[in-house]
């Protein structure tokens, strides 16, 4: 599954607003606004939305 399809899927879970998700996860409240728009991430990004999500997934 793409990082961005697990984005989503926390989103509805977790009912946080996309903004707040981007602003938590790496500084930019427009993430998931940009990646909806089509924006590539680097593998870096990636892994660190992956951490980020799994963290959150662990405090739940």
């Amino acid at each position: 599954m793409s990082v961005h399809r697990k984005i989503e899927k926390f989103l509805r879970r977790a009912d946080m607003p996309a903004t707040k998700f981007g602003r938590l996860a790496l500084g930019d409240p427009g993430l998931v606004r940009d990646l909806r728009n089509g924006r590539e991430l680097r593998a870096p990004t990636v892994a660190k939305l992956e951490a980020f999500l799994a963290e959150q997934e662990t405090a739940r």
